[in-house]
């Protein structure tokens, strides 16, 4: 996904409340006149921060795609440029509807249109839907005579919007490409863009498939684990260290050899190929057995995986090898201990 040729040929904006909270909904006569050198600021507003959006989804509906509200009024959008605007009005019109969880909050709601945007080595047109919530203070200071005058005022933080998606006009047939965003919010009121307002099913690409055995391994290690087996929170730093180093040296995952370089022993592959199907369940997810290794998802899913050994308040110790070098014991006043063993002090 790349946006380096991408213009920004035209934009609506409009106002959505949140109808759950009986606020309102405001829509604008006309498209957005640009003005001049505004459009470059836009296009980098609005394409900026997708270069990091790696999963694809596409618009879903239960009974049939026709049904989806915004894949109709994108596909209307391609189909006749003339009918831009009133598309836009629709869309936000069905955000609107699906504004009713009590922690959304209002804001601008811009629908722009984009040509020359390249996916899948592929050069296409797009429809990019985005919405700002959050406004930020600032000091607009102003020479008046031979004076200066300050006032505060607030606007649109010009680095990032709160939410966008970026439907790109290829597979109309399976529900378009589309790549979303949100930073503003996490857990339930977040699936009112992806599902409520936008119908989205998220397509199995590599990032999709590493991201999701991380995640999966990194479950089992923490938290199944330690419920099967006696294990020491060291052995488990050392496993999770090891899930990483595998993800990070090959380019190809393939399940075999990964339970056997990480986990090695006959019972722990067992209890975690028992996880790995619990796991698939309760995502309802297909994982396959064999796929190539996405970078971005390994370097995105080693933040969490934790290489420090939490000593009550007083120490961390980051363990990143050898566990041989780590010895833990009880003295004769029943405290605790951890003995290390080093060979150079840098």
């Amino acid at each position: 996904m790349k946006f380096d040729t991408a213009s920004l040929t035209n934009l609506s904006i409009h106002h959505v409340g949140n109808k759950g909270l009986e606020q309102k909904l405001t829509l604008s006569e006309n498209t957005f006149d640009f003005g001049d050198g505004l459009t470059e600021k836009l296009e980098k507003f609005f394409l900026g921060k997708f270069d990091k959006a790696h999963e694809r989804f596409r618009f879903s509906h239960p009974s049939s795609l026709k049904f989806n509200e915004v894949y109709s009024y994108a596909e209307n959008i391609f189909a006749d440029k003339e009918a831009f605007h009133e598309n836009t009005r629709n869309i936000a019109r069905h955000l609107f509807e699906s504004t009713t969880h009590p922690k959304i909050k209002p804001g601008e709601l811009y629908v722009a249109h984009f040509i020359n945007c390249e996916i899948e080595e592929r050069v296409v047109e797009a429809v990019g839907i985005f919405k700002t919530e959050v406004k930020s203070g600032y000091f607009d200071v102003s020479r008046k005579n031979r004076d200066f005058t300050m006032s505060y005022l607030e606007g649109i933080d010009s680095n990032k919007f709160d939410k966008g998606c970026i439907i790109f006009n290829t597979k109309s047939e399976e529900g378009f490409l589309v790549a979303i965003m949100d930073n503003q919010n996490r857990g339930e009121e977040a699936k009112y863009w992806s599902e409520n307002f936008l119908g989205l099913t998220q397509i199995s690409n590599e990032f999709h498939q590493t991201n999701h055995l991380l995640n999966l391994t990194k479950e089992f290690i923490s938290e199944r684990m330690s419920e099967e087996f006696e294990v020491e929170k060291t052995d488990q730093i050392v496993l999770l260290n090891r899930s990483v180093e595998y993800f990070n040296k090959h380019e190809t995952f393939d399940k075999e050899e990964f339970e056997t370089e990480v986990f090695g022993q006959t019972d722990l592959i067992e209890s975690f190929r028992n996880y790995d199907t619990e796991y698939r369940q309760n995502y309802d997810i297909e994982l396959e057995d064999s796929f190539d290794i996405s970078p971005q998802a390994v370097k995105k899913q080693a933040r969490v995986f934790k290489s420090v050994l939490k000593l009550d308040k007083n120490f961390h110790v980051y363990i990143h090898g050898n566990k041989d070098m780590i010895e833990k014991g009880v003295d004769e006043d029943g405290r605790k201990y951890y003995k290390l063993y080093f060979e150079d002090e840098e």
